[in-house]
This record gives structure tokens, C-alpha cells and sequence, in this order.
């Protein structure tokens, strides 16, 4: 079986599909699924040359073959996909019956929430039907160039659910060692690993050289086996055409040392052909080289992993309506703002985590949850802990959680670890287990010893230690005063005995006594000390974490007291009572798309609207600018604040007695030939958050349709987008229609596969190579209108 041989036998993957297209006669903007009916006998003949090259893998030309995509191809997606797989089967069966199949699957070309608008149920579905449509004719799917952790989670939900399938998984990384959506490589792994993949790796984007930071990383941090298919290094322009100049030997050169590192699959993406295969299986080593990989506890969002090694990990007790009046009204009532709003209280004042608790008698609990966790993903980068007692709860909003959460919880009853034990298996969660039964021992011993029952029944299930914490129970000393001794002791046994981490709500112990602080920082230092982990506390405590930054420090965990250096600097952070009381900055910032237009009115009644947008709005999207640039923020969080910010601009637009204020116009479109259009439509949002009035096009436009354009809106600056390398002649015609009129206007590029040097060649005017960087771009150009 495959799944046998992945750390077994060094495997070796097919080269790019569509440079051979394009010597084979595909011209710019033509589909290539298309020829798996028009010209079958090219798509055949190209799995051929692979499988004779040496590949043990054919991928099928199956790559945007879904219903989104295929819209405009003239073929029902399906009837492509079906004739893909059966010109991959007659050239498997004439050259290398042994050879496995694959089932390509990019990702689906729009952008999923809240980025965009597809959700993730439509994203399953769409995955779910290419699947089950070929599934007993493929041996393998493979869910490639993927630029979202999202859309990878619908991915290989899709494929688990619908087929017993492996399913590999390979995300294309930028030169700033994330994905497009802010992923960096150790979120991937722990995401993917958790969810069941079969193997992962990396592809497209940058050549072997570039990419080796980011294959480091993954030799580093996962046990699974991993695919590598760099480009044939970075494209250049070449008699207009858009090239790949490595040779096979150069790419096989860089890929040597993968080879035997551990790496257990090599191919090739863009620009690599039958001839790097063949060099490539000439000197791949028949095994792979074995990898020792260190396990650890870590637990994601989208873009941040938080990892338990050794310095304490704060996770914020706020968002749980036990004993807060306010939080539960604001959950009946359904004003999941000020959810939000502590949520970002609590990241400011330092928490690595947020502890998430919807259960009110009354609620219902498994779809606010969700509701809430969304929110709060939308604005702040923390992983989340999902808290309940209810399977369909935790269940619910494990699926739609984007990352790997930490689950709260499981105990020591045969019937809900039952419950829980699949959910944490099936989405890859990191669970804590409670040391109770029918209730919480007295002794310290008694709960060591739930604590193994419960880590001997997870691994029943397939669950490593590295994947559990053990919460060994806070007592109250006002009512048990002697039993908060044996949860210190408690905390000891677990760490030495069982190897796990552990988690304490630490105010507990203090319940029904006077300056509980006190109480609690005390406790706390002590219960650090005998081995806890992992402190659910309330952030804006600010003596509780002194505590904590000072243990970091005296146990040597805070390298040089760096962070307890800064965090002593800092000046203490204001107590925020409720949204009202953020500021249009704070909201902007933030991203509080729901408040910013109220608050934006009430700073119009005090403030002139030029004043509102040179020192509110300006300076914070400057800020979130800065944030962004320096990786504090990542898209996700950028296109939230610039749509908050849009929402505050239409406002205060709204006063002007003529629309002058608005800058622009600016004239964007994806080029003839080119249906992507997810980086045009992020730049052109950003733009419009910074008061840019921006004429969209659209994707895949002609030529003469933007020479019309120009003349009839008369842009202050045009931009043109492209994600093809088949594409970029169509751009280069482009600027050469707008610079035959002439245009008065400057035009800059950006996309994919646009570098200055290939912008330089086609005569664009500038380059920008993602949304702040035009953002500046325009700012700098325009300052003068």
C-alpha cells in the first residue's frame, strides 16, 4: 500500500503540467483542463514522458477542474475531471501499471470567510464532488499551491468523509516564510498533522535555493513524510514570453541535500519538465533517510502556534460567563461585540490563548459558539480554547475553529471520554483532561491516577501525550483548605511521572475569601513552581502576570529578561468597560466593522471631516500599516481593518457637499486570459480603506476592453494583475496598447509571478508586489493631486 511505502522508499512525483502545455501549443488565457477532451492524445503523451522519466506518480490535469473555475470553459467541470483521470489511467496502463494516480486539486479560486464570501460547508462541497466522482479510479488527492490554511481544512475534511483516500497536502510559501493568508510552516504542520493528512510539503512559488528555509522547517517539526516540487528557480521574461531558465542539473543539484535529510517525495512545479524527473531519479536514493522529529504540545489560529516549551503560557479566563452578569446579558442578548472587545483586552494585556465559554441555560450553545469563535478570529491572532461540556458543542465548533484549538475538556468517565476522545481525533485538537469521576479526589495520588487512565484511553484512539494537558483541579481554601497542598502535589506526579502538561484555573483557590489577588498570585507562584504549565487567569491582572514574567525570568526561561524588560517599560494598559469607550483608532485598528460607523458618526458631531480622516483615520491605518509590514498583523487582519475603515470612509463622506475628497480614480483588472483574481480584489479593498476610489474591471479583461476603460474613466494610475506565467504576455500587450495612445497616467503591476526585473521587461512603470506596498506606491506617486 502507499501509505506503507511513504517512509519507506523515496518516492519520485511528475514535473509541471503546464509548461508542457504551453510547448505543446497552449496560448495565453486557453484553459488546460480543457484538453483532457479537446486534445486527450497531448495529455497522455505528457504522462508518458514523465512515467518513463522515472515517475511514480502521474498527477491528473485535474488542477482548477471545479465547478468555479470551469464555469467559462464550455464543459461541464465534471466531464473534464472524468476524461483527466481516464487519460492518466491509459498512459498509467501503457508505461508503469504500478504507477499511482493522483487527483490534482488547487485551490478553488475565491477567497474563503472572512476574507471572501465562499464559506467553508461550500468549500467541502465543492472538494467533496471532485472527490467523489473519481475516488475508485485514483489512488491519491493531493490539495496543492494552497495559499489558505482554511481552505486546506475543508480540504482534507472533504476527503476523509468521502473516501479512504491518503491525502497529501502542499502550501505555496512566500520569500517571508508564510502563505498568502499569514501561515507560517509550523502552524501548517500542527494544522495538518492534526487533521489527518498523509503527508505534507511545499510547492510552486520559489526554486529549490529559495525554498530551503522553509523545507528546514518542516524537516524540523513534523513526522510526516513531505513532498518537495520547487519551481526551476524564479521566472524571467524571454522573447516575450514568460520563462524558467534552471537547468535540470542546477534543480537536482539543489535538490540533493533534501534527498537525504528525509525528504520522502521530489517533483517539480512550474517550469520543470520529463528531463528534471530523469535527473532527479538518476541520483535519488532508493530509502528514505530517517528523521528524529521532538514532539510538543502547540495549539494554532491561522497564523500563530503557541508552543509548550517550558515558558508559561497565559490563557485569558474572561470570555466565560460564570460570574459575569454583563457577558451573560451580552450573550442572550446576542451583542457578541463585547466578546469581541474583551477578547482584544485580553491579547493587549499579554494572553497567549483565550478561553471560549458560550453555556447559558436557554442558549443555544453549539451555534454560538461558533458565531462567537468566528468573530474573534476575524480580529485577533490567538489560538483559541474551545470550553463546554457539550459534545455537539465542542464538536460544532471544532469543524469551523481555523487552526488546531485546545479542547476543555474531558474527565475520567468510559462515556465522555467516548464522546470526546473522536472529536479530538477526527479535527486534531490538544484536549485537557480533568482528574475527576464522579467527583474531584482529595489526594494528590488518586488524581495521578485518572490523569493516566485518561492518557492510556486517549491512546486507544490515536492520541499522543503530546496532545494532552492535565488539569489537576483548583480547590477552594476557603472550603478545603488542606486539599490545595495535594493539587500543588498533584501537579508534580503528572509532570514527572506522566511527561504531560498541565493546566490550572488558578482563582478558584481563592473563592469566598477577602484580596483574593493576594490569594491568587501566591497560589499561582507556588503552583508554577511545582509544575504548572499553563495558567488560566485574567490578563488584566497586571500583579498576576508580573508573577508569571518574573518566574520566566528566574527559571531562565526569558532569555537576557528581554520580554520582562519590555513588559516592565510598558505603561500599564487602561481597563476598557465596553465598546463605547474604544476610540475610532481603537476601532479601526481592530477591525470592529460592527461600531465603527456609530462611533464615526458621534466623532463627526465634535470633529471637522478632514480632521476625522488626517488624524483618526490616517494615523491608524498607518498603524495597522506598520503592524503588517513588521508581521504583528497578517492578511487576515489587514483586510478586516481596511474594511472598517472603508465603512468609517463612506460615513464621512457622506458630509462632503462634492465626493473631491475621494482620491483617484484608480483603474485595476486581472489581464486577458487570467480568471484569478483574489490578489487584484485584497489590493483594491486595502485601497479603498485608505480613500482611493478604485474602478474594477474585473478578471480575465481584453486589451481593448481597458484601452475603452482608460479613455472613458480617465485613471489617475491603472494597475494590472496576473497570477499565470502564460499571462504575462497579455499584460506586457496590455501596456503597450495603453502606451500607444498615450496614456497620461503611470501603470504599475503586481501578481504571482511578477518580479521588478519581469515588470522592468514588459515597460510597466512600477511594481508592487502586495497591498501596502501599493498602498505606498500610490501614496508617494499621488501626493502631489
Amino acid at each position: 500500500m502507499l501509505r506503507d511505502r511513504l517512509k519507506k522508499d523515496l518516492l519520485i512525483f511528475d514535473g509541471a503540467m503546464g509548461t508542457q502545455l504551453q510547448n505543446a501549443g497552449l496560448k495565453a488565457g486557453e484553459i488546460p483542463e480543457v484538453y483532457n477532451i479537446e486534445y486527450p492524445e497531448i495529455i497522455i503523451d505528457i504522462h508518458e514522458r514523465y512515467l518513463k522519466a522515472g515517475a511514480d506518480f502521474i498527477t491528473a490535469n485535474t488542477f482548477g477542474c471545479n465547478p468555479l473555475k470551469m464555469n467559462d470553459s464550455g464543459y461541464c467541470y465534471c466531464d473534464l475531471l472524468k476524461a483527466a483521470i481516464k487519460n492518466a489511467k491509459i498512459a498509467r496502463e501503457r508505461v508503469n501499471k504500478e504507477a499511482y494516480i493522483v487527483l490534482d486539486i488547487g485551490p478553488i479560486g475565491q477567497l474563503l470567510e472572512p476574507l471572501g464570501t465562499l464559506s467553508l460547508d461550500e468549500a467541502y462541497e465543492i472538494i467533496a464532488s471532485q472527490v467523489l466522482m473519481v475516488k475508485d479510479d485514483v489512488d491519491v488527492v493531493l490539495l496543492e499551491t494552497m495559499t489558505d490554511l482554511y481552505e486546506v481544512k475543508a480540504g482534507i475534511l472533504a476527503v476523509k468523509e468521502n473516501s479512504d483516500l491518503p491525502v497529501f497536502v502542499t502550501m505555496t510559501f512566500e520569500q517571508n516564510k508564510r502563505t498568502l493568508t499569514g501561515s507560517d510552516s509550523i502552524t501548517f504542520v500542527n494544522v495538518v498533522e492534526g487533521l489527518g493528512a498523509d503527508a505534507l510539503g511545499v510547492n510552486c512559488s520559489l526554486g529549490p535555493t529559495e525554498l530551503k528555509p522553509i523545507i528546514d522547517e518542516l524537516l524540523e517539526n513534523t513526522s510526516l513524510p513531505i513532498l518537495v516540487q520547487p519551481n526551476a528557480g524564479l521566472p524571467c521574461l524571454e522573447d516575450g514570453q514568460t520563462k524558467y531558465q534552471m537547468t535540470s542539473s542546477a534543480f537536482v543539484e539543489g535538490m540533493m541535500d533534501y534527498m537525504h535529510q528525509g525528504v520522502s517525495m521530489v517533483g517539480g512545479c512550474c517550469g520543470t519538465t520529463p528531463e528534471f524527473i530523469a535527473a532527479i531519479k538518476k541520483v535519488a536514493p532508493c530509502h528514505v533517510t530517517p528523521r528524529q522529529v521532538k514532539k510538543y504540545t502547540r495549539v494554532s489560529s491561522q497564523n500563530q502556534t503557541v508552543t509548550f516549551n517550558g515558558q508559561v503560557v497565559v490563557c485569558g479566563e474572561r470570555l466565560n460567563p460564570t460570574g459575569k452578569k454583563k457577558l451573560k446579558a451580552a450573550l442572550k442578548e446576542e451583542r457578541y461585540d463585547e466578546c469581541v472587545v474583551e477578547g482584544i483586552k485580553q491579547q493587549q494585556a499579554g494572553a497567549d490563548i483565550l478561553d471560549v465559554n458560550v453555556g447559558l441555560p436557554g442558549i443555544d450553545e453549539p451555534s454560538t459558539m461558533v458565531k462567537v469563535i468566528r468573530l474573534l478570529q476575524e480580529v485577533i491572532n490567538l489560538p483559541l480554547q474551545i470550553d463546554s461540556s457539550s459534545p455537539a458543542a465542542i464538536e460544532k465548533a471544532c469543524r469551523y475553529y481555523n487552526g488546531k484549538p485546545l479542547i476543555n475538556s474531558v474527565n475520567g468517565k468510559d462515556e465522555v471520554m467516548e464522546a470526546i476522545f473522536p472529536i479530538v481525533k477526527k479535527y486534531g485538537g490538544v484536549v485537557i483532561g480533568l482528574t475527576l469521576e464522579d467527583g474531584i479526589p482529595l489526594l494528590a495520588e488518586e488524581r495521578l491516577k485518572i490523569a493516566r487512565k485518561i492518557i492510556n484511553k486517549a491512546a486507544e484512539y490515536g492520541i499522543g501525550k503530546e496532545n494532552i494537558i492535565i488539569d489537576c483541579l483548583t480547590l477552594t481554601a476557603s472550603a478545603q483548605q488542606k486539599e490545595v497542598q495535594e493539587t500543588l502535589k498533584a501537579l508534580t506526579l503528572v509532570k514527572q511521572e506522566l511527561g504531560v502538561h498541565t493546566v490550572l484555573g488558578v482563582s478558584n483557590v481563592s473563592f469566598g475569601l477577602p484580596n483574593r489577588p493576594l490569594l491568587n498570585r501566591t497560589f499561582l507562584t507556588l503552583a508554577l513552581h511545582s509544575g504548572l504549565d499553563l495558567p488560566i487567569i485574567n490578563p488584566l491582572d497586571q500583579q498576576l502576570m508580573d508573577s508569571i514574567a518574573a518566574y520566566n525570568v528566574l527559571y531562565n526561561f526569558d532569555q537576557d529578561s528581554s520580554h520582562y524588560i519590555v513588559m516592565q517599560s510598558n505603561v500599564q494598559l487602561e481597563t476598557v468597560k465596553n465598546p463605547s469607550t474604544f476610540t475610532l483608532e481603537d476601532m479601526i485598528i481592530h477591525g470592529l466593522k460592527d461600531e465603527v460607523q456609530t462611533k464615526t458618526k458621534e466623532v463627526l458631531q465634535a470633529h471637522e471631516a478632514m480632521d476625522v480622516i488626517n488624524q483618526m483615520i490616517i494615523p491608524a491605518l498607518n498603524q495597522v500599516g506598520q503592524d503588517y509590514e513588521t508581521n504583528k498583523i497578517f492578511l487576515p487582519q489587514l483586510m478586516q481593518s481596511a474594511q472598517t475603515t472603508k465603512l468609517a470612509f463612506e460615513i464621512v463622506k457622506s458630509t462632503f457637499a462634492i465626493d473631491s475628497q475621494t482620491k483617484g480614480p484608480i483603474m485595476m483588472c486581472t489581464v486577458e486570459g487570467d480568471v484569478h483574481d483574489i490578489g487584484k480584489n485584497i489590493v483594491k479593498v486595502v485601497l479603498e480603506s485608505y480613500g482611493y476610489q478604485v474602478i474594477d474591471l474585473g478578471k480575465d479583461v481584453k486589451v481593448e476592453k481597458v484601452v475603452e476603460a482608460y479613455h472613458r474613466c480617465h485613471p489617475k494610475m491603472i494597475g494590472l494583475s496576473a497570477l499565470m506565467t502564460t499571462t504575462v504576455v497579455n499584460m506586457k500587450r496590455t501596456i503597450e496598447a495603453l502606451k500607444a495612445i498615450p496614456v497620461d497616467c503611470p501603470i504599475w503591476v503586481g501578481g504571482a509571478v511578477l518580479t521588478q526585473e519581469i515588470a522592468d521587461e514588459i515597460g510597466a512603470d512600477y511594481y508592487s508586489e502586495d497591498a501596502m506596498a501599493s498602498v505606498t506606491l500610490l501614496n508617494e506617486i499621488l501626493k502631489e493631486e
